[in-house]
This record gives structure tokens, sequence and C-alpha cells, in this order.
């Protein structure tokens, strides 16, 4: 079939008498929506769209849907091609897929992309976009200014907001050297279960952290000394898309000193609750040393999460950042209360209650962050977590909002992978879950949260003085 052969006419039909093929396979996210209408608005509608007459004598579209409903009542060209549904089946998914196959000229795609000037944001984040695909836009091209082309995603939210983010980047790894600069020292307070001796960590690598007390597994994470923490990066990033400046945020599993100190440096109140009173007070003088003269000094509430709903009654958060146990993939204390201590069954009951409890401190039209990672059973097969966390929270009367894939830094992974994939087709995992929802409406949420106020690229925030 050779469609210049199969052209009946060019006819200009309003949009909205052109039939939506109810066999089309493509969908349009937002972020594609928005770019088209900045288009439209600046060049018009470039192309005709491609449709063939049904029986009745209406116009079944085969190309061109999403144009078609985004100018509705307007006039629009239409080739009107001589061909059967079979053939038209054909052209359907063929279209899209050829095209996506198509390489970019990167040096070529430059130079068009410096000779373009929008007035429309949303033509504006398309071209970036499409540059960063092609790979001639990178993290050197920021301090170009006003000679860019267009302003890059990162420039107006830390990262492009994608679903993977990649903490190995170099501008990722700079300033979580930047952070941890600080002084923050996230490990410190962790139970001495969790240190590797020498001999471990000589025979199995310094990422080695010790040994799994219940399953007897050698434990590996990366982050600083031998101990994992949470990457201060995301945790920035969270705050900065998902929280309102000024807010305070709730963490049921406070854990280490992060979460609270950047959230003091970036202008939020942070209430954290954890168990282990060691890791409190250790978290307590790294916030003595790092925040003073902030206006948002962190909290952390020693104790028992199950009682959050009672020893934060009286706190109103805008958002939820947590990392929990994962199950008993690190046991932190031999504390009978310790839910790393426990058996799965268990732990996810007590794990659910305090999700619902700590969702329920949450205003209307908030978001919850949750990074979570997988964790396998003793037979090697993995329990499905990530599934009961995102159970847990909907359970709490929040929606599923979004995921993200953080890939993380690789560290000694190849040394242990290959014994391990050989023995068992295990993968080496090098990636976490980062879990949003939100309790209320999403738009709203998103209105509550403002302008992204993620600091500039190359330094950190200084915090809000407490003097204002």
């Amino acid at each position: 079939m050779n469609i210049r052969d199969r052209v009946k006419e060019l006819r200009r039909v309003p949009a909205s008498q052109l039939q939506p093929n109810p066999k089309n396979w493509r969908t349009h996210p937002e972020s594609q929506q928005n770019a088209l209408r900045g288009i439209l608005a600046e060049v018009g509608i470039a192309g005709a769209v491609l449709a063939y007459e049904t029986p009745e004598g209406g116009l079944m579209l085969v190309d061109g849907h999403l144009r078609a409903e985004t100018l509705h009542n307007t006039e629009v060209p239409v080739l009107v091609l001589d061909i059967t549904p079979e053939e038209a089946d054909k052209l359907l998914v063929s279209l899209d897929p050829l095209a996506a196959m198509a390489e970019a000229d990167a040096d070529k795609l430059r130079e068009l992309l410096e000779s373009v000037e929008t007035g429309s944001q949303e033509l504006a984040d398309m071209l970036t976009a499409l540059a960063e695909d092609a790979g001639i836009l990178d993290g050197a091209d920021a301090a170009e200014g006003e000679d860019s082309p267009a302003p890059k995603l990162a420039d107006r939210f830390g990262v492009a907001p994608f679903s993977v983010l990649n903490a190995r980047d170099g501008w990722w790894q700079e300033r979580k050297r930047a952070w941890l600069s600080l002084g923050i020292e996230s490990e410190t307070g962790r139970s001495d279960q969790l240190i590797a001796t020498d001999s471990q960590k000589a025979a199995y690598g310094k990422d080695c952290v010790g040994t799994n007390k219940i399953t007897g597994e050698l434990m590996y994470k990366e982050g600083v000394g031998n101990t994992s923490i949470f990457d201060p990066v995301l945790c920035e990033l969270a705050y900065s898309w998902f929280s309102p400046h000024g807010g305070t945020v709730i963490d049921p599993f406070a854990g280490g000193s992060v979460r609270g100190i950047v959230a003091s440096k970036l202008g939020r109140q942070y209430v954290g609750h954890e168990l282990r009173g060691e890791q409190v007070v250790a978290n307590r003088e790294q916030a003595e040393a790092i925040c003073q003269g902030d206006k948002f000094q962190p909290v952390w509430i020693e104790g028992d999460s199950r009682l959050i709903d009672k020893t934060c009654s009286n706190t109103q958060a805008d958002m939820l950042l947590t990392c929990p146990p994962y199950a008993n993939l690190e046991v932190y204390s031999d504390d009978p209360a310790d839910i790393s201590n426990m058996p799965y069954p268990q732990f996810l009951a007590i794990y659910r209650e305090i999700i619902a409890k700590a969702c329920s401190l949450l205003t209307a039209d908030s978001f919850a962050v949750c990074v979570v990672g997988e964790v396998r059973d003793k037979r090697g097969s993995y329990i499905d977590f990530v599934g009961d966390t995102v159970q847990a929270f909907r359970d709490a009367g929040l929606a599923y909002y979004n995921e993200a894939i953080l890939v993380t830094a690789v560290g000694s992974l190849p040394i242990r992978v290959g014994r391990q994939f050989a023995a068992s087709r295990k993968l080496g995992k090098t990636h976490q879950n980062v879990l949003v929802f939100v309790k209320g409406n999403g738009k709203t949420a998103a209105k509550r949260c403002g302008e992204c106020d993620f600091a500039d690229g190359n330094t950190l925030p200084e915090g809000d003085s407490n003097d204002e």
C-alpha cells in the first residue's frame, strides 16, 4: 500500500467532526498535551491529520488524535485516504514506532535549538527535553545562562522530574558530597550489630555492613563508613517537589539525621519519631552543630511510633517523608518494640498501623513520600514489601500518585554479583523505589506546595534565618 496513491482529497474539517479510532493504542501524557498546545499557539497546525471515510459517511481518524482533540472546533486539514479498515489498522500500528526509530544528529539539533526563540513555556520544556534525550544538554550547559535556547527542566526542578532518578550522575554525587561536608553523620547512633568486623570487610569488601542476625545473610548497603544513610539529594528533591516552604514534615521512621537536617536547611519544620534513644541523642547533637541559626530546628521524638498519633497529636503535617525498616534486612536493636526484629506477618501488621496513624496527622491535600526496597525471604524470594507498602498507604486513605526508581551507586556489586547470579540467577539490585501518595486532591496539593524552591545547582541552601 502506497499512501500517496491512496489520497482521495484534502479537506478542511472542524476537528470535532473527526471520529476517534477505537483501536488507537497511543496515550498522551499531560506533558505532551501541554507541549502540543504551545506549538499550536505559536506556529499553528503544520501537518494534516489522516482519516478515511466510514460506510456511514463519517471520517475515522488514523493519525492525529491529539491534534484533533486539542483543536476541537477549529478547522484542521485532513488527508482523506481511500483505504479499507484493515489497511487503516496497518497504518495505525506502524506510524509512531517507525518514527521512534529515528536518531538525532546532535550537532544539527543543537544549532536548530539555539536558533529557536519561543514565548511558550510548554514548548520550551519540550525542546529542552528533546535536547536532553539527544544528549546535547547536560550539567555543563546550565552555566550557559541566557545563551541557552530554553530553560532546562533541571533549572526549574533540580533535576528533570522523570520517573528515573540517577544518583550515579556526577552532579548528584557532587551535591551529595556537599551535603555530607556539612558534618552529617547519619550512621552515628546505629547499633554495633550493623558494623562489619575487620575480617568481614577484608573478605567481602568495604561495603559489607555485617551479618543479619536473623537470616545470617551478609548485608551490603551504600553509604558513609559502613552503614547506610538516606540520600540527602533525594531528600532535598522530595521536600522541594512535594512540600510547601515553611511547612511541617512528619516522619514515623526517623532513623538517622539526614531528613531532619535537610528539612532545616530548606525551611521546613521536621518532626521525626525514632525508637532508639542513642539514635535520637546522636541526631540532636548533629543538628545542634549544623542547624544553629536556622528558623526551623529539627525535632526528634524518642519512642514507639505506634504512639505517634498521641505524641504528635498537635502536629498538622504538610508532608510525610520516611524510609521504613526493610523488614528484617537490617536489624537495628534488640528492643522488643523494634519491628525489624519481628517475623514478617507481625512486622507488616504493626507497620500498617504506624503508616495509618502517621497519615492521620497529614492535612488535606498533602503528599506522602516513602522510599522502600524489595526484600527476600529465607528461601530467596521477594516478599513484595513494595506492594504491601502501597496497600498500607491506600488503606490509610491516600491515593498512589507517583512512582520513581532511584538508581543507586554500584559499589562493590560487580565483585559480588557474578558468584551470586551464577549460583541463583539473582540479579544485582541497584535501585530503590520512591513511592508518592496524595491525601486529597493532587492538583490542590501541588498548588499548596507552590513554586519549586530547589536551590541553585552549585550551592547548598543556607536555611531560613531564625532572626526573620
